[in-house]
This record gives structure tokens, C-alpha cells and sequence, in this order.
């Protein structure tokens, strides 16, 4: 059962809470049995499973508790607190430094993504405005320095490998020696894996490790082996001091609940998850984060998070034109661009509230982004007058030409021209209406939502379902579950999560 199906039955068990007519201790019971059973099936470790029920039941007394208490909410919210320990990798204090060398050394089996993940740590550091690059040290898997080089000059990242030396401990330090005098400010080491844990793999790792010394090591394992992480990460852990763990191939395997729940009884701390094959398919680890997203109630400080990353409110002359309610073509082609520097598409939507693990499916997302490019393919045909001007599509109704003319640089069809002008007006239209809200603008320009009123919350929620697809709509839940993001928006606008917890979504 991959961690979808995981998380749509702890869900469901939960909701089961709502349609109960009286909550008495069989419809307290049946809940936790149904949450337990499915992290079993998922290949959580038994004893984990059971000190979880105990947990949970410790902490409801059905029987005895006062009246006007809200025993749905109190019981989920006591499963939602255990599910997070269950996961809780830690405490990690590590953190790179800007504007010194961060020398940083996978660990690993062979077969578990580590070179691959390698790339993906150093183009998530590059994101983030660090100077990154990657040494290959791995003399052991023919092929090793190819696949590194094919994924280091795809990302642009630099890389150092020596295909002579057969000594990796040589190689990585002539790798680091060389990057440290460039003024490189994450230095990734690549170290060779093997079949099975062996005598020989320890001692290699640990001659890199000597002859580097690292800040900090990272031990890469494989999500599919399940609970046999424990042993293997209490292996590695023995030679070589691991800071971290990154678990790979997350996305689609029936074991990832026992990988999880192994890596936290080791007290590992779990930082970083791959959660597919592309280069950005990989995720900081956020216990809590986690959680609400297995359970579809979205991750919206991390969509903050990527959203505060691309500096939207630097560009004054936008916020400015989108207080006034002004919104022309170029500024919805700025806006796609913003969308595909945030990562995949499925990733984002799975961090809004309301969107389950599985709602974006590869061809879906495959789709989605290609109808986007397909929409900028359309835009960069189009002149400046066309991409600048406040009256929109009036120009092109106007004269009709300009949309054969568009359509024809495109190689695509008029009707396909007509339809990004359709959608940029349904944009148009939403952002005319929020600059006639009051209170949404704060003093800077920036979108402020914590000020609006409920009045002006519903308008604004109106005016979003209007502007959205009617299958996205109702996958949220309707207007209810808009409303419900918005809430939550709001109060993590405010820095907070409301009183009595997390705000879950099916309450």
C-alpha cells in the first residue's frame, strides 16, 4: 500500500467519526482499530502501531469526559499528535553557512539513489543562492562518474571526478582541496556503494571520511525495504558519525510507512525525502508537515515558503498595477513562469488544503504543465503593444487579425489563441475584483488577507470559484473546502494555527 492509500484510510477512519450518531467507546475503539490497521498494512513497525493505540487511548477517557466536550475533534486530534511522534525524526541543529565551505558525504547501499539524490541536494542548495558543486568518489560501480557528470551538466552544477585514480579517498580530497579554493560553499561527496553491508564498504567510507572530514554525513537509504532500514541505518550509524537521513523512492512503494517508522526508532534524523525522478522531486522533511499532507490537509507554510522564495512582492510594479486591478498579458506570463520555478506542479497542489497525494497523477501534471507552456508558446508570439496593453482581449476582438497572426507564430490553431484569451480574462476579472476589496492591500502593496472581514473573505472566496475549474472545485470540496483554504491561509498569515490545534480538514 503506497503512503496515498495510507493516508486515505487513517482519513477515512477519522471522518467516520463525523457520521456516528453517538460518540461512545465503540465508535472511540472502531476509529483507533481502523487508524492501527492501516498503518500495519502500510508496514509500520507493530511496536510502534501499539505504543500509538496506548498513547491515543491514554489520552481519552470516553467515559469520563465532561458534557459540552467535542469528543470527535478531541480523538482526531490526539491521532493527528501520535502520527506526527511516530515520524518525529529529531532534533537537527545542522545547518550550511554561507560564505564558507560545507563539505557534505552520502552514505548508502548500492541501488538506493544516493548519486542521483546527490544531484538533487546540490541543485536544492543552488536554489537557495549557495555556490554548489559535487565530487565523485565512488571507484566501485562502473558507470558511477558518468551518471554524476550526465546529472551535474544537465543541472549545471560543477563536478570533479578522476577516472585514473582508483583510490577514493585520494579522489575526494583533490575534489574538495580544489572546490574549497574556488570558494564553493556546498561540497557534496559521492562515496561508493554496495550490494550488502560488508567489512569493505565501512572501511572505504570511513577512509573518505578521514581524509574529507565532513560537517556533516548523510546516510541515503531505499523506502522499499522497509522495516530493514532499522538494521541498516544501526550498521552505518556503528562506523561512521550520520547526521541525517534522506529517504529515496517515497512516491510509490508499499513499505514507506516501515521505512519512516524504522528511521525514528533509530533516532535518525529524517531531512530531506525523494519523492520522484525529477531533479526538484525532493522535499525537506517536516514531521507535521508530513502528517497534514498524508492526510490532505495540505501544507500551507511550505507553499509559503516557495512563494516567499520568488521575491513576488520586489516587484512593486505588479503589486502596484494589482492594487489598482490592473493585470495584462505579460504580467499572467510573468506569473507562469513564477508557477514553474516553484517545482512540480503535483507537489504544490498536494500542498494546498483539500488536495489529496493522488489528485495530481503523472499525466495529469504531465498535462498540465505542458498546457501551460503551450500558453507561454502563444504569449511569446504576441508583440508588446498585445502583452502590455490595460484593455486585454478587447484588442484582439477588435481586430481579429492579431489572433490568426498570433496563432499562425505559434503553430497552433485560432481557437487555441481564443482560449488563453478566455482564461488571462477570467485572470483580468479576479484581480479588478481584488482591487476593489479593501483592507487586501496592506501599506508596502502586499497582499494582506488578515485583514479582510468575513463579508469580504466570502467575496473573495466567490470570485475564486468562479475563476476556477469546476473538477478542481469540487475536488476541494465545493465552496466549503475553499472557504476552509482560505481560513487556514489567513490564520498562517497570522502565525498561528487557531486555537485547539491543527485545523483539520475533515472536521
Amino acid at each position: 500500500m503506497v503512503l496515498a492509500e495510507l493516508g486515505r484510510k487513517i482519513t477515512g477512519a477519522l471522518k467516520s467519526l463525523n457520521s456516528a450518531t453517538v460518540i461512545d467507546e465503540k465508535a472511540f475503539q472502531d476509529t483507533l482499530n481502523a487508524v492501527c490497521r492501516a498503518l500495519l498494512e502500510s508496514d509500520v513497525n507493530v511496536k510502534l502501531v501499539q505504543q500509538l493505540r496506548t498513547n491515543v487511548k491514554a489520552q481519552i477517557d470516553i467515559e469520563n469526559m465532561a458534557s459540552g466536550l467535542n469528543k470527535r475533534r478531541m480523538i482526531q486530534a490526539a491521532v493527528f499528535k501520535e502520527l506526527v511522534k511516530l515520524v518525529d525524526p529529531g532534533d537537527y541543529s545542522w545547518t550550511p553557512t554561507k560564505g564558507k565551505p560545507n563539505i557534505i558525504m552520502f552514505v548508502g547501499l548500492q541501488g538506493s539513489g544516493k548519486t542521483t539524490t546527490c544531484t538533487k541536494l546540490a541543485y536544492f542548495y543552488q536554489r537557495k543562492g549557495f555556490r554548489t558543486c559535487l565530487v565523485c568518489a565512488d571507484t566501485f560501480r562502473a558507470g558511477a562518474f558518468d551518471q554524476l557528470k550526465q546529472n551535474a551538466t544537465k543541472a549545471r552544477i560543477p563536478f570533479y571526478g578522476n577516472q585514473v585514480e582508483t583510490d577514493p579517498a585520494v579522489i575526494a580530497k583533490e575534489g574538495v582541496d580544489r572546490f574549497k579554493e574556488e570558494n564553493f560553499e556546498i561540497i557534496i561527496v559521492d562515496t561508493s556503494g554496495r550490494h550488502k553491508q560488508q567489512e569493505s564498504l565501512f572501511e572505504e567510507m570511513l577512509q573518505v571520511n578521514n581524509a574529507v572530514n565532513p560537517d556533516q554525513v548523510i546516510f541515503v537509504m531505499d523506502a522499499s525495504i522497509g522495516q530493514a532500514c532499522e538494521a541498516q541505518a544501526a550498521a552505518f550509524k556503528k562506523h561512521v558519525n550520520i547526521g541525517s537521513v534522506i529517504i529515496t523512492k517515497l512516491d510509490g512503494h508499499a513499505k514507506g510507512g516501515g521505512a519512516l517508522s524504522a528511521v525514528a526508532a533509530t533516532k535518525s534524523p529524517i531531512v530531506f525525502i525523494g519523492t520522484g525522478e525529477h531533479i526538484d522531486d525532493l522535499e525537506p522533511f517536516k514531521t507535521q508537515a508530513f502528517i497534514q499532507k498524508l492526510l490532505g490537509m495540505g501544507d500551507l507554510n511550505s507553499l509559503f515558503e516557495k512563494v516567499t522564495e520568488l521575491k513576488l512582492d520586489d516587484n512593486e510594479e505588479l503589486m502596484q498595477k494589482l492594487h489598482k486591478g490592473q493585470f495584462t498579458l505579460r504580467d499572467m506570463y510573468e506569473q507562469f513562469q513564477n508557477i514553474m520555478k516553484m517545482g512540480p506542479f503535483g507537489q504544490i497542489m498536494n500542498m494546498i488544503p483539500g488536495f489529496s497525494q493522488d489528485f495530481m497523477n503523472k499525466s495529469t501534471e504531465q498535462e498540465s504543465m505542458a498546457r501551460l507552456k503551450k500558453m507561454m508558446t502563444i504569449m511569446d508570439s504576441m508583440n508588446d503593444q498585445e502583452l502590455d496593453s490595460l484593455e486585454g482581449a478587447k484588442i484582439f476582438s477588435r481586430q481579429p487579425g492579431r489572433v490568426a497572426r498570433v496563432a499562425k507564430g505559434a503553430g497552433v490553431s485560432n481557437r487555441d489563441v481564443q482560449e488563453l484569451l478566455t482564461q488571462y480574462g477570467k485572470f483580468a476579472q479576479m484581480v479588478r475584483k481584488m482591487g476593489g476589496i479593501k483592507g487586501l492591500f496592506g501599506k508596502n502593496g502586499d497582499i494582506n488577507p488578515k485583514n479582510l472581514n468575513q463579508g469580504q473573505m466570502n467575496k473573495l472566496n466567490t470570485e475564486m470559484a468562479r475563476m476556477m475549474d469546476p473538477r478542481v472545485l469540487q475536488k476541494m470540496g465545493g465552496m466549503g473546502g475553499l472557504q476552509n483554504m482560505m481560513k487556514q491561509f489567513s490564520q498562517s498569515q497570522k502565525g498561528g494555527q487557531g486555537p485547539g490545534g491543527p485545523n483539520f480538514g475533515f472536521m
